[in-house]
């Protein structure tokens, strides 16, 4: 075997994986794992040590990751700078700090004078050059610290607002309290920041109940193989040439 191969190659020699060309790889994240979490799993299973991801999801969101290995890593910024897709669900009336279910419920109130008639109309508002502040609940930094570690301690935080570009918003399945939807949108677009100020406007609040991403450029959440399956060395993971 050339001396060019790593570790990856003597667990799984059917990938293509060279300190010369590296690999990447569409993935399923599974709900309540990190991104992080698909990384250090598939860092330790194929034995190597340069792999990263394109792309940060939360955790209890699930759907597409690319994640890159050996000098592929160097493409991270290129996929990370990408329009994504979502499909999502979120719930009027109750609202938690971290918009979604990581938290437990700090307000409820009624919604049945929300008529469907009244989120289509208000649906134009959040396409197009927006606004908007990232959830305290969040990666983003403010001084050096994450915001969620400030936010979990009960601290105050103060984030400022950005523009993002969402391309489509489409309610898709209205059943109120609970709304289905798909969000297509630009890098940086937070789809909790997105429910969060959707339910605000409402005058009645709202969490996201579940979220997939299911699309990032034109690669597709179809193509990409559950941590299972990967886990266990399929013949040919999905990888972008």
């Amino acid at each position: 075997m050339s001396h060019e191969r790593t570790a990856l190659d003597h667990h799984h020699p059917l990938i293509s994986y060279t300190r010369r060309s590296g690999a990447t790889f569409l993935v399923d994240k599974p709900l309540r794992w990190t991104s992080f979490d698909v990384v250090k799993k598939l860092r330790t299973t194929w034995g190597v040590k340069k792999i990263g991801h394109a792309g940060t999801l939360d955790p209890l969101a699930t759907g597409l990751l690319i994640v890159c290995a050996g000098l592929h890593t160097k493409s991270i910024r290129q996929y990370q700078d990408m329009d994504k897709v979502y499909r999502g669900e979120m719930v009027l009336g109750k609202t938690t700090p971290s918009v979604d279910l990581e938290t437990d419920f700090d307000s409820e109130v009624s919604c049945s004078h929300v008529a469907p008639k009244d989120l289509q109309e208000l649906v134009p508002a959040f396409v197009g050059a927006i606004e908007q502040v990232p959830p305290a609940h969040s990666a983003v930094k403010r001084n050096g610290t994450r915001s969620y570690k400030r936010a979990r301690r009960g601290l105050e935080v103060s984030l400022e607002p950005r523009c993002v570009t969402v391309h489509h918003f489409v309610l898709t399945t209205v059943d109120l309290p609970r709304v289905a939807f798909e969000v297509a949108c630009s890098k940086g677009t937070y789809i909790r920041s997105l429910v969060r100020d959707f339910g605000q406007r409402l005058g009645v609040g709202a969490h996201l109940a579940s979220l997939r991403r299911t699309q990032i450029g034109p690669f597709r959440l179809q193509d990409a193989y559950a941590m299972d399956m990967l886990a266990k060395m399929p013949p040919e993971p999905p990888i972008i040439t």
